[in-house]
């Protein structure tokens, strides 16, 4: 059973309407042929949908029989989802429900090195709310490591590069982060939490205090994309190139017309298997943030990262739309505020900055001033650019030709966030995980189950372009769906 797609339920296949079918063999074939250092897996074409038991975190109201678990039995609603997901997608298939049923197996042998990419963006929700809609709920994150564990891999890396201000000793305490791992450890697990940043802010203002090269240089590995880049159609005016609270002049010294540079952590790419774990929210800059969005947390320092351009669209940037005097005064100040070191100087420039967008909004301005509406075109080009690193990159910086690691991605919508997503999100309870192998795809499934058009959010739609390294070898009308028994039902008695 498929997705419904504008009313049209086909064979399987997700069908646009108005297309047809490609009859270009090589983009519908999934991954290129294995060189022997990835398994091939379920097709990249494909993608499952479980729901779960309630659309809340937390205890069954029953255990489940799980004869795979170590108790033998399935506790959480993370555990049954996360069960019934792997279960939906067919993996393991022949030994469901037996002692030696290992879903994961098929990507992950025996010894092999894997990473976990949940999203850990904050420590705190900006409206005051729980973390539930925030960020990778824990006991996902656990039950996806039961699975794991059976794989018997040689170690595990869960870590993630949240926001420079993210507190992440609170983070791991309030997320219940460091009982999962002492509870793993116990187990003979090498467990390994790791937080990407080499930059953290002691504070969420400008002025705050800083901490500057908290890892090593060779703690990553730095890539350059050059004219492959999906930002060089962009750089004869690279110099407008910003991220939020941070040094423009910075960002100038890694990307311009022909230099796209990236710093990725070694974990990532030395790792055999990449679980994407990213937890679906609305975003104000990209609109969606899930499988695609989560893998800009693999870079250690923001200033490898353009989110937007300086100016408003009539000045040919796109923080901001049309024209507005005080919006660019407010840019100029803070273009100086980040240029100054740490203290009252800093602090002042960015109250000005503050004074300013207020005015604006005295006179009918929005209060976006970090590229935060539908007309961002950087920060797609940003994420797909470190979506080919992570699928295609080695560790001597280079871009193969064949995928270097197998890429699951296991979205956790249990509890979903909308409104101001990714730092101040609303809690919608969706109550379901997907599971994919290919990035692209499931981002494409994510987004129609939000009720968003894909087509309409570029980060979306141009994951699937034809450009050097692609995500996708394969249209979205080739795009399966796999449903549990009882949506099949569900939905045959709809449609």
């Amino acid at each position: 059973m498929v997705i419904r797609a504008n009313g049209r339920l086909e064979s399987g296949v997700y069908r646009r309407p108005g297309t047809v079918k490609s009859h270009d063999k090589s983009r519908r074939s999934g991954v290129p042929p294995s060189d022997g250092k990835v398994s091939a897996g379920p097709s990249e074409a494909v993608v499952a949908v479980a729901r779960s038991a309630r659309p809340v975190y937390g205890e069954l109201e029953e255990p489940i029989a799980a004869p795979e678990m170590p108790t033998g039995r399935a506790y959480t609603v993370s555990q049954c989802a996360v069960r019934d997901l792997f279960h939906t997608w067919g993996l393991d298939k022949s030994r469901f429900g037996s002692r030696d049923w290992n879903p994961l197996g098929v990507f992950c042998r025996p010894g092999c090195k894997i990473v976990l990419k949940p999203n850990w963006v904050s420590h705190r929700n900006q409206t005051g709310g729980d973390l539930d809609c925030l960020i990778t709920h824990c006991s996902v994150i656990s039950a996806v490591l039961e699975y794991v564990a059976i794989a018997q891999p040689e170690y595990v890396v869960v870590g993630d590069a949240p926001i420079q201000s993210c507190d992440f000793a609170v983070l791991r305490r309030e997320g219940g982060l460091d009982c999962l791992v002492a509870d793993f450890r116990s187990r003979g697990i090498d467990l390994r939490l790791c937080d990407f940043r080499r930059t953290v802010l002691h504070g969420e203002k400008l002025g705050a205090g800083r901490s500057e090269s908290l890892r090593r240089d060779v703690d990553y590995v730095r890539f350059d994309l050059r004219a492959e880049s999906l930002l060089e159609p962009l750089a004869e005016d690279a110099s407008k190139f910003r991220v939020t609270v941070y040094d423009p002049d910075l960002l100038r010294r890694t990307h311009a017309v022909g230099r796209h540079q990236y710093l990725v952590a070694r974990e990532v790419i030395d790792a055999e298997v990449v679980i994407n774990l990213p937890k679906l929210k609305c975003h104000r800059k990209a609109g969606v943030t899930g499988a695609l969005k989560n893998v800009v947390g693999i870079n250690g320092n923001k200033e490898f990262l353009p989110h937007h351009r300086k100016g408003g669209s009539a000045q040919g940037g796109d923080c901001y739309a049309g024209n507005s005097v005080l919006k660019r005064a407010a840019e100029a100040l803070l273009d100086r505020a980040n240029r100054q070191d740490p203290g009252g100087a800093q602090r002042f420039l960015a109250q000005l900055a503050d004074a300013a967008l207020r005015a604006a909004k005295l006179f009918g301005a929005d209060d976006n001033l970090d590229g935060a509406w539908h007309g961002n075109d950087t920060v797609w080009r940003t994420c797909l650019d470190l979506q080919r690193i992570l699928r295609y990159g080695q560790v001597d910086g280079s871009l193969q030709e064949l995928p270097q690691r197998k890429v699951i991605t296991i979205t956790d919508a249990i509890v979903a966030g909308e409104g101001e997503g990714p730092l101040a999100p609303t809690p919608v309870p969706s109550g379901f995980l997907t599971g994919a192998t290919n990035t692209a795809a499931a981002e494409w499934v994510n987004t129609r189950l939000m009720g968003f058009d894909p087509l309409k959010i570029p980060l979306v739609r141009e994951a699937f372009g034809d450009f050097t390294h692609r995500l996708a070898q394969f249209e979205p009308d080739a795009i399966r769906v796999l449903l549990g028994a009882a949506d099949e039902r569900r939905l045959n008695a709809i449609y």
